[in-house]
């Protein structure tokens, strides 16, 4: 029990790895695109490079298997690597990353464009306008939508003990080849699985509601 305990705690520190570094390259990969995307008549070339490193990243990271993705950083990037929680952890950020810079690029896309025209008549520059008027009604757009990644990305730290992480899945699955009986461990792992996400489920819809709310008021 102590152990399963243990393994537990190791998927919630992978989890919560994963969930920071997905946010902060989703939101980096989002204002990017975004402020490419907003430009008008003089294109910025520097920003045209970096809007076109993060199409790639976005593109091949949407479109190649997460399951492959893990086994890339385990085996051939970091094979030499012994701190398989952290190996893990990035490799399921990365992933995140990717569908969380366009979660929040269509949030900040979805912002009337009036909005930027105001803050840059009352004097804001291009970022401060973003930071302080665009951000907070992009992210209260796209926070139903991030919600799902967020539990999505909780049921995939079941896949890290293909690199050699002792997780809750790989636990369980010790667990099964020592008494060669599979449904216990699996009725476990599914029931951990389901609290975790039922519990950040109620958490996201408070937030809905209290958004909601702030907008009524």
């Amino acid at each position: 029990r102590g152990l399963g305990d243990v393994y537990k705690r190791q998927t919630l520190y992978v989890t919560v790895i994963a969930i920071l570094i997905g946010i902060v390259l989703g939101v980096i990969v989002a204002s990017i695109r975004t402020a490419h995307d907003q430009q008008r008549r003089k294109k910025n070339i520097v920003l045209g490079f970096f809007n076109a490193i993060c199409k790639i990243y976005v593109t091949v990271i949407r479109g190649t298997p997460m399951m492959v993705q893990l086994l890339i950083m385990g085996f051939v990037i970091f094979k030499s690597s012994r701190n398989h929680t952290m190996v893990g952890a990035l490799a399921l950020g990365i992933n995140s990353g990717a569908y969380v810079a366009e979660i929040v690029r269509g949030g900040l896309m979805s912002v009337d464009k009036g909005q930027m025209e105001a803050g840059r008549s009352l004097g804001l520059t291009h970022g401060q306008t973003m930071w302080s008027i665009i951000f907070p009604q992009g992210i209260k757009n796209c926070l139903p939508t991030y919600a799902s990644e967020f539990i999505v990305l909780v049921k995939e730290t079941a896949v890290v003990g293909y690199i050699g992480m002792t997780d809750l899945t790989k636990a369980y699955s010790t667990v099964q080849s020592r008494t060669m009986d599979a449904m216990p461990p699996l009725i476990i792992i599914a029931v951990v699985y389901f609290c975790i996400t039922k519990v950040l489920s109620v958490i996201f819809a408070k937030m809905e509601r209290r958004l909601r709310e702030s907008d009524r008021r």
